[in-house]
């Protein structure tokens, strides 16, 4: 996986190869910023989340918020690299050539140029993105929240927040050529 993602940042964006969009992948993860300013503001899902993760505003007076949101950032763009390969199916057909445009068969050349920019919508990427949010993150928050002994409020409003990012996030990468 390390190999394909190195091939596909050295290879010029055309009918034929793939290239990491990382203006894409920024503009997503920082989007999970603005996401959970929105989604954790007390007149939203807040007082919620508070109240079930035993937060306190004492509590989080002391906290470090560059670490906190700096490592936010950081983990918000390692959860993008993964959604660009889900979101883009495009991918796919990289991933079965090896990762490396240069030695596949004509065939891989000609799928390309006629489907190369196939399905690439927010609409297409968001839809992909709710199916990961549903399908990964929530089953991840919800498992933690269990051993947590967390309730199923907290499961909702932090696995309702991962969803809402995935088709974010998805919808932009996708998106964006």
């Amino acid at each position: 996986m390390l190999k394909l993602f190195i091939l596909l940042s050295y290879n010029l964006l055309n009918k034929t190869s793939m290239e990491i969009n990382f203006y894409a992948l920024i503009v997503a993860a920082l989007s999970t910023l603005v996401v959970g300013f929105i989604w954790y503001n007390p007149k939203v899902f807040g007082t919620i989340w508070m109240r079930e993760s035993g937060m306190t505003e004492e509590k989080m007076k002391g906290a470090n918020m560059i670490l906190i949101f700096g490592m936010s950032i950081f983990y918000a763009f390692l959860i993008a690299m993964l959604l660009q390969v889900l979101v883009i199916h495009q991918y796919g057909a990289l991933g079965m050539v090896g990762g490396d445009p240069a030695l596949a068969k004509p065939s891989y050349a000609a799928f390309m140029a006629d489907y190369g920019m196939a399905f690439r919508t927010f609409k297409h990427g968001a839809l992909h993105g709710f199916m990961t949010g549903l399908f990964l993150a929530l089953p991840i928050v919800g498992t933690n929240a269990l051993y947590e002994r967390r309730s199923w409020k907290y499961t909702l409003v932090c696995g309702g927040f991962w969803i809402v990012c995935f088709m974010i996030m998805g919808g932009i990468i996708c998106a964006w050529v």
